[in-house]
């Protein structure tokens, strides 16, 4: 009996240290909770504006993060069909938010930004006015299993936006 308490405390003693290993690494993630296109439909606006247009956003294909401080980082690609081919190879996506982050250890302040991937394997930040602010590296997973238009996904030290298989980090 007594070795069965025994067993039974270094097991709960083992799950303990699991669930305080995981909260740990929840919060170097960046501690906020990702969300999915079902919660960010509700945020994200039908239209956006972006170089002199007003163009059509595909809520279907959104993602972002709530911090705990209630701020939010969001992302939809958009229907860019009216745009000139030079805009529509760097804008894909519009992007907010409302707190400064770092985007491949690059500074990014609060905002709302066009995005895109280019060729190159980098990706694009732009300012409602199509004008560049900062280009970086991006990085392919070729080990994705079921890529999608654009996802937000939790990583070690922030998140993963993802178009496709194209992704960079992105921190607070």
């Amino acid at each position: 009996m007594l070795n069965g308490l025994k067993t039974l405390g270094t097991g709960l003693a083992m799950v303990a240290m699991a669930a305080i290993m995981s909260a740990g690494a929840a919060a170097q993630a960046g501690s906020g909770t990702v969300l999915a296109a079902a919660e960010t439909t509700k945020l994200l606006p039908a239209s956006v504006w972006f170089k002199g247009q007003s163009a059509t956003t595909q809520l279907r294909n959104s993602g972002g993060v709530k911090f705990p401080d209630g701020m939010f980082v969001l992302a939809t690609l958009v229907d860019t069909s009216g745009y000139s081919s030079d805009v529509q190879e760097k804008y894909q996506a519009y992007f907010i938010t409302e707190v400064p982050i770092k985007i491949e250890g690059h500074d990014l302040a609060a905002g709302v930004y066009g995005v895109g991937f280019i060729a190159g394997d980098k990706f694009d930040v732009l300012d409602v006015g199509a004008h560049e602010l900062f280009t970086v590296s991006s990085h392919k997973d070729a080990e994705l299993k079921r890529p999608m238009p654009l996802k937000v996904v939790a990583a070690e030290g922030g998140y993963r936006l993802y178009v496709g298989r194209n992704y960079v980090t992105f921190s607070k």
